[in-house]
């Protein structure tokens, strides 16, 4: 029995024979009695109680260690007065595979640090098995709200010749025979670009997948390989756009808070400030957006005096301006129209001529979680964007043609997996929510 199912209906199983498979956590042992806390993978554990003269313990001398995956078959006894809801009165238990002694998870706590250097072990303790629980539901509530709103589910390229951001900062692909592919080859640092082609086909896509960046950094919200939900609307405007992130993101809060409990009170119980997390996630349900210009973030940020970062028109904000605007506001925010020249090429300008259609969602806490915008649609203005970025025009040759043949208004966003994952769970290291981090100096 799978101790998730024995958890939602422990009360019906009561001295009731049953088996359970799992490895051991940890082992106390006296003269006449052992007791074994056991893992299965799910957010749940189970007490074994060994009487030590019912059982052939010989055969068990020196081998319930921690790491050691068993097979327990016993009765189940439900003990309200204790600790633990339930526990199991073992009358078999059989070694599946040994631990040997010098396992690296001998002791309950370790350092994220350390887990880092064990990638491959440290599924098994409770913060990252939590971590990758969380992981797996909510990327199956990403799937499950565009399905409802009726998007398809597109695979746009690992390698490409694009570079979306225009930024530079891409892995090389080749051979050591040469240029496999005609030209140069990249891995991608997002989607996007294919998305649009295919949204003008399909209507309403996304694409979620691994993206990749080149950037020699070495903070807790960096990776070189990331996950990235990257949805593309036909006919949308910057304001629908937003309307669809905001239903997009507290959807998936919302999943968290309703589906992912145990898990997220065991993450948050970790976290600095943790008790303050499951109200803030709430309070960003249930909060009205704010929507507000550059402009007008501009002016509200240079009122304030305490800034690390000094605040004038035309640069890009800063975490701290972001966490004021939301402590000040209210979250979630969303700051729209910002300065052309620091944000990408492929978002519209406005008839301002300074400005274009670009969008960040603001959260309380985190600062930007999404970031996105109203596609440029005009073929020419496009041509003008992408010399102005210095980048090769022929390489955008199929991209414009999207501008040609039959172009329409359309926006979409990039909310980076890992980015929400280390919002939901406080984790403050993003090498955290990702099974194999990748970053400088570690593949």
């Amino acid at each position: 029995m799978e101790l998730t199912n024995l958890r939602a209906n422990f009360q019906q199983f009561d001295q009731s024979q049953i088996e359970v498979k799992g490895w051991i956590r940890t082992c106390r042992e006296s003269k006449k009695i052992a007791f074994i806390e056991m893992y299965d993978g799910s957010p749940y554990s189970l007490q074994l109680v060994l009487e030590k003269e019912a059982l052939d313990f010989t055969q068990l001398e020196g081998r319930l260690l921690t790491g050691t995956s068993i097979l327990a078959r016993g009765v189940l006894c439900v003990t309200p007065d204790a600790k633990q809801p339930y526990e199991l009165s073992v009358k078999e238990l059989a070694i599946i595979g040994d631990c040997a002694a010098e396992y690296p998870l001998q002791k309950k706590a370790h350092t994220l640090e350390f887990l880092r250097e064990i990638a491959h072990l440290r599924f098994r303790t409770n913060t990252i098995g939590a971590s990758m629980r969380v992981r797996a539901k909510l990327a199956l509530a990403v799937h499950q709200f565009f399905a409802q709103e009726d998007f398809y589910y597109i695979h746009s390229p690992i390698i490409t010749q694009s570079d979306c951001e225009g930024a530079g900062e891409m892995f090389n692909v080749a051979t050591s025979e040469g240029n496999f592919f005609g030209g140069p080859a990249f891995l991608s640092v997002s989607g996007q670009l294919e998305a649009e082609a295919m949204a003008f086909g399909l209507g309403k896509v996304y694409t979620f997948g691994p993206t990749f960046r080149a950037e020699n950094s070495n903070t807790t919200r960096h990776l070189a390989e990331f996950w990235m939900i990257e949805p593309e609307v036909a006919f949308n405007t910057l304001t629908e756009n937003i309307d669809l992130c905001e239903s997009f993101v507290k959807y998936l809060l919302s999943y968290a808070l309703e589906n992912l409990t145990e898990d997220l009170s065991l993450l948050h119980s970790r976290a600095e400030d943790g008790e303050r997390l499951l109200p803030m996630l709430q309070k960003v349900v249930n909060a009205e957006k704010q929507v507000l210009t550059y402009d007008e973030a501009i002016k509200l940020l240079e009122k304030v005096t305490s800034f690390e970062f000094p605040v004038k028109w035309g640069i890009d904000l800063q975490a701290e301006h972001e966490k004021y605007l939301t402590e000040h506001l209210g979250g979630p925010v969303f700051v729209i129209n910002y300065p052309k020249e620091i944000k990408a090429f492929y978002m519209k300008a406005n008839e301002d001529g300074r400005t274009v259609r670009a969008m960040d969602m603001l959260v309380p806490r985190l600062g930007e979680l999404v970031g996105g915008s109203e596609r440029e649609d005009r073929h020419d203005v496009l041509v003008g964007r992408i010399k102005d970025a210095n980048l090769p025009l022929e390489h955008y040759d199929w991209y414009l043609d999207l501008r040609k043949y039959g172009s329409v208004p359309h926006s979409g966003f990039g909310l980076g997996f890992e980015r929400l994952l280390m919002y939901v769970t406080g984790i403050s290291n993003i090498r955290d929510v990702i099974p194999y981090p990748r970053y400088p100096g570690h593949a």
